[in-house]
């Protein structure tokens, strides 16, 4: 299995340097298409509220300086993609509807990445990485500082769900170039029975020798899940996202939300 195509939304700001680093360093291996994609915000979503006569007087100012903030903006963004010398990059600046576009963007993409802001609700790509993961259910690799390869260790966080398992799929790729696999269960966490060695099995069928590590406590599987990863030195945990209803992991937390507050590792998720 390969990828070919990462995306990286990127909004102009501070961030858009790390963010382009970690998906040209996630494509490397794979020789795959980089696309920066510039995310403005989207005129069209202002509007509205400006009422009847909006062309005139304030309004019309403010419409001009959401027109100025973009144009600056894409500069901004472009400037980050040409910091980096990777042949197969490509930089996408998104008009109105910026919405429908990201999302036709990241639906013939095979991995979202985004640093660590946006997924806590930060910065200007907060509703960006919402719409991934939770509208478009697109695979998003949240790089934390310091990821700097895909060929260290990798721990696959599994519990026979739905979510785990598709996450645990979906990272197939980035399992064959890890230097370890290890798969992370926490039976007495969670409400489901299952058997981590159906997931090592199906990795070893395709090439991945997985090492199994059972964890023994109960309780609140995040940290239990983030103290094992550590433990085993890994770069990245491959975890699945939102498995309750997510107006539930708003309220309680979850911990998908423990995952997203956390400093490290860094996340391959899916929903």
């Amino acid at each position: 299995m390969s990828w070919a195509r990462i995306m990286a939304p990127l909004s102009g700001g501070a961030g858009d340097a790390a963010a382009v680093a970690a998906a040209v360093m996630l494509a490397e291996p794979f020789q795959a298409e980089m696309a920066g994609v510039y995310t403005p915000a989207d005129v069209a979503d202002v509007m509205p509220w400006m009422g009847e006569g909006f062309l005139g007087g304030v309004q019309t100012t403010a419409l001009e300086s959401l027109k100025e903030a973009a144009q600056a903006g894409e500069k901004a963004a472009r400037s980050a993609m040409e910091s980096v010398t990777y042949a197969k990059s490509r930089f996408v600046a998104l008009q109105t509807p910026v919405w429908a576009g990201l999302s036709a963007e990241s639906r013939l993409s095979d991995v979202v990445v985004f640093t660590s802001d946006p997924p806590r609700g930060r910065g200007p790509l907060a509703e960006a990485f919402q719409q991934m993961m939770a509208d478009e259910q697109r695979p998003v690799l949240i790089a934390r500082p310091g990821l700097t390869t895909v060929g260290g260790t990798i721990a696959v966080a599994w519990d026979g769900g739905k979510e785990a398992s598709r996450a645990a799929r979906l990272a197939l790729p980035l399992l064959e170039k890890a230097g370890k696999a290890v798969i992370l269960a926490a039976p007495k966490a969670s409400s489901r029975s299952f058997d981590p060695k159906r997931l090592q099995s199906y990795y070893a069928a395709r090439g991945v020798q997985a090492e199994v590590d059972t964890l023994p406590d109960s309780g609140d599987a995040a940290p239990l899940l983030l103290y094992a990863s550590k433990k085993a030195g890994a770069e990245i945990l491959v975890a699945g996202a939102f498995g309750h209803p997510r107006l539930q992991e708003f309220i309680f937390g979850g911990t998908t939300r423990t995952l997203l507050n956390s400093d490290e590792p860094s996340l391959f998720l899916s929903h």
